[in-house]
């Protein structure tokens, strides 16, 4: 089975035969499935009403358990946005009745953010689609092959996710 990295690779190795293209094989395959998943996921979230962004702040809150509850610091950590766009986000959110802002009880100068039962119940159903899904594309590894493929991922992905 041919895909349209193994043309475009060919193409390069017959341009340039002495440049090693081994990461294209690799990486370009990353990045075409980088923008299908992309695709896939905002198609799955607008069904709930939601955006990437909405539904990474939403599941940063689900992900802490009850009373699923972050300080704003404790979201731009884990959101890896500025504090400028995360108030803006939060703005958004607690409009949308997905989240709400409450007095921080040990700190009065803090805030806390918590996820209301109704953005509980959107980020939940848009999950349990998403694993769906992403399980399907998947359907031709088999549990052994996925299992290399995530430790092998996450040999390459570990390093930016420590600096």
């Amino acid at each position: 089975m041919e895909d349209e990295v193994e043309r475009l690779v060919a193409g390069w190795r017959q341009a340039l035969p002495d440049v090693n293209m081994s990461p294209l094989e690799v990486l370009s395959r990353v990045t075409r499935l980088a923008h299908h998943l992309e695709r896939q996921r905002s198609a799955i979230f607008a069904r709930y009403d939601l955006e990437t962004w909405t539904f990474d702040v939403l599941s940063a809150l689900r992900r802490v358990g009850p009373p699923y509850e972050l300080s704003p610091g404790q979201l731009l950590a884990q959101t890896m946005v500025t504090s400028g766009t995360m108030t803006n986000r939060l703005n958004h959110l607690e409009q949308r009745g997905l989240v709400r802002r409450k007095p921080d009880p040990k700190d009065a100068r803090s805030i806390r953010v918590r996820l209301t039962a109704n953005g509980r119940r959107r980020v939940d159903n848009a999950l349990k689609d998403l694993v769906v899904r992403e399980d399907a594309l998947l359907s031709g590894l088999n549990e052994e092959q996925r299992s290399v493929l995530a430790k092998l991922l996450k040999i390459v992905v570990a390093p930016f996710d420590s600096s």
